[in-house]
Parts: structure tokens; C-alpha cells; sequence
């Protein structure tokens, strides 16, 4: 392969060389790399090189080409030669050439990107359309972010923070934030803490694998329907997971004297994930005797507990006993998961373990997002948000029940009276193709099962986990209407009693 480089002249440049005392041209300017491979004519191989060098968009679109003579010149080949393949190029459109503007790289030349390649599953040639509906749990509306009250605070933050807080920071996090928090969850969540009780992470999952490196030996009790991915995460630790049941008033904490092993439990006792519902105050008394009785910890997931439709508050399990219960929480659901920051409210006596894993293996959060949030906590501006928003959700909730009601009451929606998602019972049978119909519909949710504990020996009833958060207000109605049409019908009863009692069974015509 022949390599050659090539000077060119900038816009202005004069069109052509002017000799030198050796007869070569001497162009000044930048400078164009050329590969020529060595076999074929020099105008094939010259076309080649330059279309090559256009597609792959190390030519961008309107950059300018040496003159031909200029070329032909550098290169020790006849002019013709490079005025013909000049010519070729352009006739198809890899290169343009106007009077006093010289030859440059057509604009819609624009390189490939190269193409992803996936591999289709198995089964017939029609696939579902493409989701246009967004209806999966756990992430609030997109469009709704408060960015001017954001950014107010940060530019009020970035002017009032000292000079060290731009140094290498504290891996306990801002004290400004978490003197904020500390106001803040006493007085909307009933948390009993102090500054030096809160460590900064970066969110739930974080926290989870700060714990899991530090306080959480041996298997640890969690519900049976769950998130997937943070049985994954402790699964990795390792640390094994052990299911409690479920039912109307929550985990079954009873369960736990069953379980010698187990010392620590993880739990949603505001509004259980993904089912719905509060822990009941029996039980929240009762996992708290159990971990002061065994000497354990619980870990209180407090995942959506800002947003409450009803009138009866639900604090958190925390303010019972400061020192058996952690407090996990974070902005993901109240402001957006792009924020990146969460927070762990400890016994006294972890802090310092959780430090210890946090810097030794973990990254440390933003700084300015720490004192933007802490801003936006006390000045109120968080608060308002948090209101504005559960109004929102509390609308969206309310039409998506009355939908409900009106096209098919025999689906009934549970877990409503708080968070961004509600289960929607289905008959027994039909969640496998419920969910189906609701991809043909152009829906992206997900089925009950997809949360249950694979060690879980409650019954599994069928049902589709609903989130009425995520779609923008103009796209809730359609998304709502397209969930509709993807439910399945009643059951229709079977069977030889049902045929001779129901309505629709046709007379006995033999007598």
C-alpha cells in the first residue's frame, strides 16, 4: 500500500500551486492523508480512496479538496487522471464543484454509522408493534422535573458554598444536605435522627451494596414479591434472601421465628412493592421486637412514601426504634433517577463500617447536586414539588380507576391509596397474555410474576404492575385507552352446573 500525504489549500487559498525552483508544487495549508492501494489504475484507485475516506467521515461534508493540479502534482500522476476521477466523483454526488468555491464533499455524503445488529428470538415472523406507551413502575414523569426551581437553587447553592466545599469532599456527604434531610424526614416522615447519622449515596441500589459490603452477614429476609434486580445485587454479595409471605396488611413477620438464621429483613412497610398496602401497626411492632429480640436490623425501604392519596398518614417504621431500623431513601421518585442521590439514615454505631466500605470501594456523589438538593429542601421548593406532583399522580390514579370501572369491572386495581404504580388483579389464568396483548397494543409494562421470589410459596395470583407516573400528561389519555383494549374479558363460567343455570343456556328442547 502507497500512502501519501497531501497538502491543500484553506478557503481564500489561491486555486493553483505556484512552482518551486525544483518544479514541484509547494502548497501551504492543512495537510489531507491518502492511502492508495497499489493494485488497480490510478484513477480507480484514487476514487476508491476518497470515497473510503468520505464514508468513514474522516472527510466531513464540505470540507475542501486540494485543486487537481495540486493532486496530481503531490502525487507524480497525470492531471487528467485526477480531474477524471474529480469528475466521477461528482456526477455521483460523493463530491461537488462550483466556479470559485472549488471541489468539496457533497453535504448529503454524510458516513454510516455503523448498524447494531440483534438477534431475533425464535418464533413466528409477526412481532409486537414497538412500545409507544411507557407504563412500567418506578420512574416519575420525565417532563415534569422542577428545572427552574433546580436551577435556582443551584445557582444559589454554587454562590453560598464555602471554598472547601470544592475540594475533595467528604464521603459522608454534604453536611449542608444532610442537616437539610435531617429537618426534612423528621418532620414529613417521622424519622428520628441527627447529621451525623446520614451517610450520602447514590441511590437505593447503592445503599444496598454499601450494606451488603459492611453490615449484612449471613442470608437476610425480604418479601416475596420484590424487585428483581436487588435480589440480583444481593445475590452477589453474596448474601442469600429468604421470602416472607404476603398478604392485605403486608409481610407476614411473623414468619421470621421460623427462620433461626435469618438477622436482618428488608421491607416496604409504607407501601409494599409492588403489591400495595402498608405494613399494619401490629406488625411494624412486632418486626421491631423481633430485631431488638434477636439482636437484628431492619432495613426500611421507603421507596415512595412522599406520595399518599388517602387521609391516614404512614410513617416510617424508623422513629420506633433509631437503633434496629435503617432508613433508606432517595430522589429517584420525587424529583427524577437522573439525580443520582440517595440517603441512609444508621445506628450510630454503623456509620463508621459504612464509611469504610464507601471509601474504599464505592464512588462518591456530585457535590453541587448535594448542595443544589439541600437548597431545594429548605427553601421549600422540594415540598412544593413533592405536592404539585401527588396531586398529579392522585389525578392520573383516579382515571385510571374510573377507566376501570367503566370498561372493565371485573379488574380490580389494589395498592392505590399511595406511590406511582397500582397492581390491576386479573382472572386466574390470563397475566402470560395479558401481557402479550398489551405489547401488541404498543404497551411497556410488566407482569406480576416478573417480581415474585423464586423460593416464594404464596399463591400467585395474576396481575399487571401499572405505572401512571411515567407518561407525559398528553400521552396519558391514548396510553390509558390502549391498557384498556389489552385486559382480558371475564372468565366465562364453565362446567354442567353453570350450563344449566346461567342465563345464556340455551332450552332443553328433548324434555
Amino acid at each position: 500500500m502507497e500512502e501519501t500525504r497531501v497538502n491543500f489549500t484553506g478557503p481564500g487559498a489561491a486555486p493553483d500551486p505556484e512552482p518551486t525552483a525544483s518544479g514541484a508544487a509547494e502548497v501551504l495549508g492543512q495537510d489531507l492523508h491518502v492511502e492508495l492501494a497499489a493494485a488497480g489504475g490510478r484513477r480507480t484507485v484514487l476514487m476508491n480512496a476518497l470515497r473510503e475516506a468520505v464514508r468513514s467521515g474522516r472527510l466531513a461534508p464540505g470540507t475542501r479538496l486540494p485543486p487537481y493540479r495540486s493532486l496530481a502534482a503531490d502525487l507524480g500522476i497525470a492531471r487528467n487522471t485526477v480531474a477524471e476521477a474529480y469528475g466521477e466523483l461528482v456526477a455521483e454526488g460523493w463530491l461537488t464543484a462550483r466556479q470559485g468555491s472549488g471541489t468539496r464533499v457533497a453535504r448529503r455524503a454524510e458516513p454510516l454509522a455503523p448498524r447494531r445488529t440483534r438477534r431475533q428470538p425464535p418464533g413466528p415472523a409477526r412481532t409486537p408493534a414497538r412500545p409507544t406507551h411507557n407504563l412500567r413502575q418506578g420512574q416519575p414523569e420525565d417532563a415534569s422535573f422542577p428545572r427552574g426551581s433546580w436551577l435556582a437553587s443551584a445557582r444559589r447553592a454554587v454562590s453560598a458554598a464555602p471554598n472547601e466545599a470544592f475540594g475533595p469532599g467528604d464521603p459522608q456527604g454534604r453536611i449542608e444536605l444532610r442537616r437539610a434531610l435531617t429537618d426534612y424526614l423528621a418532620r414529613a416522615r417521622g424519622v428520628r435522627t441527627s447529621p451525623e447519622r446520614i451517610v450520602i449515596c447514590s441511590g437505593f441500589a447503592h445503599a444496598l451494596r454499601l450494606l451488603a459490603g459492611a453490615v449484612l452477614p449471613g442470608p437476610i429476609a425480604v418479601e416475596s414479591y420484590g424487585l428483581p434486580f436487588h435480589r440480583a445485587l444481593l445475590a452477589t454479595a453474596p448474601v442469600a434472601t429468604t421470602p416472607l409471605s404476603l398478604d392485605e396488611s403486608g409481610a407476614r413477620v411473623a414468619e421470621l421465628a421460623a427462620l433461626p438464621q435469618v438477622r436482618t429483613a428488608l421491607l416496604t412497610p409504607a407501601h409494599q412493592f409492588p403489591t400495595g398496602g402498608p405494613l399494619e401497626p401490629e406488625r411494624r411492632t412486632a418486626v421491631v421486637d423481633w430485631a431488638r429480640g434477636v439482636g437484628g436490623l431492619l432495613l426500611e425501604d421507603d421507596y415512595d412514601g412522599e406520595f399518599r392519596y388517602d387521609r391516614k398518614p404512614v410513617g416510617a417504621v424508623q422513629g420506633l426504634d433509631p437503633d434496629r431500623v435503617l432508613y433508606l431513601g432517595s430522589a429517584s421518585k420525587s424529583l427524577s433517577p437522573a439525580v443520582r442521590l440517595g440517603w441512609m439514615v444508621l445506628p450510630d454505631h454503623l456509620v463508621d463500617d459504612v464509611l469504610a466500605v464507601k471509601g474504599e470501594r464505592e464512588g462518591w456523589t456530585g457535590v453541587l447536586d448535594q448542595l443544589t438538593l439541600a437548597d431545594l429542601i429548605a427553601s421549600g421548593g422540594y415540598d412544593r414539588h413533592i405536592r404539585r406532583m401527588r396531586q398529579r399522580y392522585r389525578r392520573r390514579r383516579d382515571q385510571l380507576l374510573t377507566a376501570l370501572e367503566r370498561h372493565a369491572p371485573h379488574v380490580h386495581a389494589t395498592g392505590i391509596s399511595a406511590g406511582l404504580h397500582a397492581v390491576l388483579r386479573l382472572p386466574p389464568g390470563t397475566e402470560r397474555s395479558a401481557v402479550k396483548a398489551a405489547a401488541w397494543q404498543g404497551i411497556a409494562l410488566d407482569g406480576l410474576a416478573s417480581f415474585r421470589h423464586p423460593a416464594a410459596t404464596m399463591p400467585a395470583p395474576d396481575g399487571l404492575v401499572v405505572g401512571y407516573a411515567t407518561p407525559s400528561d398528553h400521552a396519558w389519555t391514548p396510553a390509558l385507552d390502549a391498557l384498556v383494549r389489552a385486559l382480558p374479558p371475564p372468565l366465562e363460567p364453565s362446567g354442567p352446573e353453570s350450563a344449566a343455570t346461567g342465563t345464556d343456556a340455551e332450552p332443553d328442547v328433548h324434555g
